[in-house]
């Protein structure tokens, strides 16, 4: 991130849902998103780089949405850092 900065690191993920009309058609793959982290570790300003269709683009923002992270550091105190991008897999059993 830089000589003074560290990015967030990933501490609990929430995995999305299949939505039915994804399960049908049998789809899999994966969703990319970017956001950034604020400094309690939230995750800010979700939005939709790659997706794939049937409603999993929406399930991968909410659950995303739902992640947290220990937050980046500047200059040794938590701050607001982005993340260019996460991804969300969908597979199916």
């Amino acid at each position: 991130m830089g000589p003074r900065v560290s990015g967030p690191i990933l501490v609990y993920k929430v995995e999305p849902s299949y939505t039915e009309d994804a399960r049908k058609a049998r789809v899999s793959g994966m969703v990319l998103v970017s956001l950034a982290v604020d400094a309690s570790g939230k995750p800010l300003n979700v939005t939709l780089l790659k997706g794939l269709g049937h409603g999993l683009d929406e399930k991968a923002i909410e659950a995303v949405g739902q992640w947290r992270y220990r937050p980046g550091m500047k200059d040794g105190v938590a701050a607001t850092v982005g993340i260019s991008k996460a991804v969300v897999n969908f597979r199916l059993p």
